[in-house]
Parts: structure tokens; sequence; C-alpha cells
């Protein structure tokens, strides 16, 4: 009989205790790495775009990437992303070549997935 209330008790506790929380069911880890133009994006175009693309624009570029909303919107209406991913010669970005680097290419095409967030 003891044997039997101390299985039982045994028992009562493991049922009764658990590590499962609210807490536990809610993600509370920080997003990172997310791309956002002050910190990763303008410092690419900086060294790589303004010689060019700057105010006003010089040696044929279409249009300023001075400031974020010239990016954001050489982005979604100019085709920046096309243009410097082409591998044409004679279209190299930036002008004359080389051709940026893939990895600061990656950059600005995980911006635009990230949302083209400014900060």
């Amino acid at each position: 009989m003891k044997k039997l209330l101390s299985f039982i008790l045994f028992v009562m506790l493991i049922v009764n205790c658990t590590s499962v929380s609210e807490d536990d069911l809610i993600d509370t880890t920080p997003i990172e790495n997310v791309i956002t133009y002050n910190n990763q994006v303008k410092p690419i175009i900086d060294n790589n775009c303004i010689q060019c693309h700057s105010m006003p624009p010089v040696n044929g570029a279409p249009m300023p990437l001075i400031g974020y909303g010239d990016v954001k919107d050489a982005v979604l209406n100019d085709d920046l992303i096309e243009r410097i991913s082409s591998e044409d010669l004679g279209f190299l970005m930036p002008f004359g070549g080389p051709r940026l680097p893939q990895n600061l290419i990656d950059i600005i095409i995980q911006w635009e997935i990230d949302g083209l967030l400014e900060d």
C-alpha cells in the first residue's frame, strides 16, 4: 500500500510539473541582419555610384542616387538591381567596370526583399 501511495504521488508530481509556458510559445528572438539603407546600402552607393550618380548626374548617368528616396525609386522603377547585376561588358556598373562584387549586389537585393527600409 505504501508503494502504491508513493507511486500515485510520483505520478501526480510528474503530471502537474511541466516546463511549458506561454513564454515558450512566443518567439522572442530578435530579427537580425535586416538590411537597411543607412546601415548597409548607403555606403555601397557612396563608394561606388556617387561619382556619376551625383546631383546633377554626370558621365551619362540617368538619375542621381544621392539619398534614400533616389535609391529606393531606382530599385522600384529604374531596374537598379538588373543594371548593377548585368555582366554585359558594355554596361558594367560602375561605369567602365569592373562590375560590383556579387556580395555587394546581394546586399542590395536583400534590402529590396527586406522591404527597402531606411533605418
